[in-house]
């Protein structure tokens, strides 16, 4: 009798152990709940830094684009100012109230577009860039000037044409300098140093001189993300001041 209760525990021991040794193969509720919290947070902060670094490679590179374009405006400027032609004195004469302005004048003036302001620079300049064939009898004049984009932003022209008695006219399809144009001064230098936020070489009060050094700030973006292209380029010709 007594080895025969001895076998049933031992049986009753046997079975303990085995559903012991099921269930520590198994997993409860709780911890497949928590594990998948863990493993939605790892996916996020992936997912989340893959997006952060995407993000910042398009930052990059539309800075980088934005400033290849400020640095190729500015390099074209000074390609145009430093072939720049005047009239000199022996060949120059004021006009009178009725004439025609000289055509190889410097004037630097403000434009308003719908509330902001912007320097427009027009010169004549040996450095043309033909779109045409043909022969070239006259100077071309060269006029910067800002007009308002497709997208309410601002964009830098440049018109290349030969000089003409006709009053200038903005058109559409000057080719575009720079795009997205924060704002655009031009800074005007007589011969004492002086700064001159405009110009006219026809006029008395300038002395009917040219300046002898422009400067250029360009400024390319928004109120919060822009960038600066400063400069300042000294004309190799000017006309100097009567008397």
């Amino acid at each position: 009798m007594e080895c025969l209760n001895n076998l049933r525990k031992s049986a009753k021991s046997v079975d303990v152990t085995n559903i012991t040794i099921q269930n520590s193969f198994g997993f409860t509720l709780l911890e497949i709940l928590i594990s998948i919290f863990i493993f939605a947070i790892i996916i996020t902060t992936v997912f989340g830094s893959y997006n952060f670094v995407l993000s910042s490679s398009e930052t990059v590179d539309k800075a980088i684009s934005s400033y290849q374009m400020g640095q190729n405006c500015l390099n074209r400027m000074i390609i145009d100012l430093e072939s720049i032609h005047v009239s000199r004195f022996s060949a120059y004469s004021p006009p009178d109230f009725d004439d025609f302005p000289d055509t190889y004048r410097i004037t630097g003036e403000i434009s308003d577009i719908n509330g902001a302001t912007f320097s427009r620079l027009r010169f004549t300049s040996l450095a043309h860039v033909p779109l045409k064939y043909g022969s070239q009898s006259k100077i071309p004049e060269i006029v910067y000037y800002v007009q308002e984009g497709n997208e309410n932003d601002f964009v830098l022209r440049r018109a290349d044409n030969l000089c003409s008695d006709e009053p200038f006219e903005e058109k559409k399809n000057d080719p575009i300098l720079c795009e997205n144009i924060k704002s655009l001064i031009f800074i005007y230098y007589d011969q004492e140093g002086d700064e001159h936020e405009n110009w006219d070489s026809d006029l008395e009060r300038f002395g009917h001189a040219t300046p002898v050094a422009i400067g250029i700030k360009l400024e390319i973006g928004n109120d919060s993300d822009f960038q600066l292209f400063e400069t300042m380029v000294a004309i190799p010709v000017y006309r100097e001041k009567q008397g």
